[in-house]
């Protein structure tokens, strides 16, 4: 019959146990990654409104983000332009998501009679004027300021016409100096974004307003 030698057998498994136990505990001293989301206008914003009637349906989006920004990760950069991925201060979902989100709802608050669609939105739905965004530059450096600029523009779907195109540039310090404090400038920079097109929107559909009423008066 084959000898077995014990001691060798339970110093194996004395050798097992400590290799599971120290995975462990490494694994319990693995930092847990921590998700920030974009804070959007509340609905009681006290801030400039702008009247859109109902029935002027405006589509919202697509936005556009630079694809080494739509990750997960957070994303900042240092004085010699040095990008660092954050591997545990994530956003809650891909950053284009977040604006589109982020942006349809300051809109709800600032254009409170509009009746606004998130793209994609269904064919069927006549939507007059559709706002797409493109962000072009988002810098954020923790020790200072995060600097967003976004190329914007206003199509009329109903007559296939591009009726302006803007390119709005936002810096603003980073307070405090920590991923939180970058997704609350992002958030404020953001709603000062979406101030400038409401504004806009609100005059288009103002003149249009006008034309129509123009028409109609000419037509009597």
């Amino acid at each position: 019959m084959k000898q077995v030698n014990l001691g060798y057998y339970m110093g194996s498994v004395v050798l097992l146990l400590a290799l599971a136990l120290g995975g462990c505990i490494a694994m319990s001293n693995s930092p847990t990654p921590r998700f920030y989301a974009l804070q959007a206008l509340d609905k009681s914003y006290a801030g400039e409104k702008f009247n859109i009637p109902p029935s002027v349906i405006i589509g919202i989006g697509p936005v556009k983000v630079p694809e080494y920004q739509n990750r997960p990760q957070i994303v900042t950069q240092d004085t010699n332009n040095l990008i660092t991925f954050a591997q545990f201060d994530r956003w809650g979902e891909n950053l284009d998501l977040a604006l589109l989100r982020l942006i349809s709802a300051n809109l709800s608050a600032i254009l409170p009679e509009a009746t606004l669609e998130i793209s994609p939105w269904n064919l069927a739905v006549p939507v007059k004027y559709q706002v797409i965004m493109d962000v072009v530059r988002l810098e954020s450096r923790l020790d200072k300021d995060l600097s967003l600029t976004v190329q914007w523009s206003v199509i009329d779907l109903e007559n296939k016409k591009m009726m302006l195109t803007k390119r709005s540039e936002f810096s603003k310090p980073i307070e405090p100096h920590n991923y939180s404090g970058l997704a609350k400038t992002l958030s404020m920079e953001c709603a000062s974004l979406s101030g400038e097109i409401a504004k806009a929107l609100s005059l288009l559909a103002t003149q249009s307003g006008k034309k129509d009423t123009g028409m109609t008066s000419n037509q009597r």
